[in-house]
């Protein structure tokens, strides 16, 4: 009786292991990926190439501000990755238990001084005392990492009091960087990576402000917990630390 049991049980066991293998593994899906703004024109020419090498596997970017993105990732917003432009808002995400593994750094993000107005590059954070200057953009620092930067700069150029006044908070570094283009703005304190965009070289001049002016901005990216089974959110990862990535990340003024 007991081997008739056993030759039941080795049979089962056969049938499962068969069917296991016979059941194709699960193909890569596509990917939503969330990305602070300073990385829209470096992140659309990547994801254009990694979108050609891997068809099956698309990657979508959607582009705003770190700490937006922070609270609706912490309520459950359905993204696969998020390119953080810092190195604070990913780890509170991992502390919490919403990401699939620890935050990698990628890049550290310098700033500028950018206006179409006047010349920043003759005169540097001086420009801002120049009476033709009655409004600033900066990103808004209470949720934008490049806004928190900015007013470190101008507290370290001991010019913050007589600037505070003349400021004009954009929701994301992106925003900023549009109202400085578009005149809503005399000035702005931009993203190195927008003010080397085709469409800002061309229309206004910058300062590029030196990282002595300000903690390091380091920038880092996470695997979210939704995505910790598909292959796709892995593959992205490992693209964006190709050396493919860092060329480009470099050509857009990124530090390394």
């Amino acid at each position: 009786m007991f081997r008739f049991f056993l030759v039941v049980l080795i049979a089962l066991g056969a049938s499962r292991f068969a069917v296991a293998q016979s059941v194709p593994p699960k193909a890569p899906a596509p990917i939503t990926i969330a990305a602070a703004a300073d990385l829209k024109y470096v992140l659309d020419s990547l994801v254009t190439i990694y979108n050609r090498q891997h068809p099956q596997a698309r990657a979508t970017v959607v582009y705003g501000s770190s700490g937006k993105f922070y609270e609706q990732l912490s309520h459950g917003a359905p993204f696969d990755l998020f390119f953080s432009a810092d190195s604070y808002y990913p780890r509170r995400l991992q502390q919490a238990g919403l990401t699939a593994g620890a935050p990698q750094l990628y890049a550290l993000g310098r700033l500028v001084l950018w206006s179409a107005k006047l010349d920043p590059s003759t005169k540097g954070m001086n420009v801002l005392l120049d009476p033709q200057v009655k409004r600033v953009a900066i990103a808004n620092p209470a949720h934008a990492p490049y806004g928190k930067k900015a007013e470190e700069i101008l507290r370290h150029y001991k010019l913050y009091d007589q600037v505070k006044p003349k400021l004009v908070l954009g929701e994301n570094i992106g925003q900023t960087a549009q109202y400085a283009a578009t005149g809503a703005a005399d000035a702005g304190l931009i993203a190195y990576s927008l003010a080397l965009s085709p469409v800002l070289r061309r229309a206004g001049n910058f300062y590029l402000i030196p990282t002595t002016a300000h903690t390091p901005l380091q920038q880092t990216f996470v695997v979210l917990k939704r995505a910790n089974t598909n292959a796709a959110a892995a593959v992205f990862a490992a693209f964006m630390v190709s050396p493919t990535a860092r060329q480009a990340l470099k050509k857009y003024g990124f530090g390394l």
